[in-house]
């Protein structure tokens, strides 16, 4: 079984920037890819960005392209989301999610961490 948990999560104005991190424990062995999704409220949850965590490639969705970054530390199981220049749509509970290599979904999620991007 894998476990996350995300941290670094809060108030922020617009405009400011916030690091988010997600930690992977348990049986990581065979996990491909992981992820940051966010949802806010009425609204569904929705892709922000996906590393994989041999090649490192990268991937964004187009609302934040060029204001978020992903990033991993393969050493310590840990990803991370710089996010800068956060605009109040930013606003949502941010969800750390992973993928296992035989899958192609992400099965595995965390709590959440709040981010608020006041304007």
């Amino acid at each position: 079984q894998v476990q996350l948990a995300e941290s670094g999560g809060g108030l922020v104005q617009a405009g400011g920037s916030l690091r988010i991190s997600c930690a992977m424990s348990g049986n990581t062995y065979g996990m491909y890819a992981m992820g940051w999704f966010r949802q806010a409220p009425g609204k569904e949850r929705e892709f922000v960005s996906a590393i994989t965590l041999s090649a490192g490639s990268t991937f964004y969705s187009d609302s934040v392209k060029g204001r978020f970054t992903i990033s991993r530390d393969g050493a310590k199981n840990i990803m991370y989301l710089q996010m800068s220049s956060l605009k109040p749509e930013d606003s949502a509970v941010y969800y750390c999610a992973a993928q296992h290599v035989t899958t192609s979904r992400y099965d595995y999620w965390g709590q959440g961490t709040q981010v608020t991007v006041s304007s």
